[in-house]
């Protein structure tokens, strides 16, 4: 089964896409952090023990690798918007071997206390045009969620939006144990119903 772990909000840069999130929570990131091995950065918002949020883009000041990046961070355009949600398993192998090439293969990645390993494609992209989940199988005890102070900010549903929702529904959303995630059909879209302390926020 399937639990959310996070939920990524991608801009043209770091700046754009922490400013979506933190005009929306009205709180500021509670940690930032490199990704050496994709060229990428992040800043990280904790929403309780079983949830959390991260904005993240190209880093500008690192290497470009020779592999493309993940969330599709590559071919990204428009507006900083949400751009990936993050399924966790406790077997990243066995999921992916259910779910079909498609989904990627685990790339083991290590961050100080933390070890995961998260399913890339080999074009970086994200299955059903963008709008399927990415997985991440965390390894020890560590977890950001854990560790991030918490914004006092909780997530109360996660719908995925897609022409083809029926199809996503029968490839992977009957594993989902998490009841705030929601899958409907309609135009391509991914929104965030976040509590705050000013009341509930639309996030996309």
């Amino acid at each position: 089964m399937f639990t959310l772990d996070h939920i990524a909000v991608a801009g043209h840069s770091r700046k754009e896409a922490t400013s979506l999130v933190q005009s929306c929570l009205e709180e500021a990131p509670a940690a930032a952090g490199l990704h050496p091995h994709f060229g990428t950065h992040n800043h990280l918002w904790g929403m309780g023990d079983d949830c959390y949020l991260e904005s993240i883009a190209i880093n500008p000041e690192a290497p470009t690798p020779l592999f493309p990046r993940w969330f599709g961070l590559d071919h990204f355009f428009g507006q900083p918007r949400i751009a990936s949600w993050i399924l966790a398993t406790l077997d990243i192998n066995a999921a992916i071997d259910n779910l079909g090439p498609e989904f990627g293969t685990p790339i083991t990645l290590e961050r100080g206390p933390y070890k995961w390993a998260i399913s890339v494609s080999n074009t970086g992209e994200l299955p059903f045009g963008g709008y399927g989940p990415a997985l991440i199988q965390w390894n020890g005890t560590s977890h950001p969620s854990q560790d991030l102070a918490d914004s006092g900010c909780r997530l109360q549903t996660l719908v995925v939006q897609h022409p083809h929702a029926a199809k996503m529904q029968d490839t992977f959303g009957k594993m989902i144990s998490d009841t705030r995630v929601r899958i409907v059909e309609g135009p391509s879209e991914i929104s965030a119903k976040i509590r705050t302390g000013s009341g509930v926020v639309l996030m996309k």
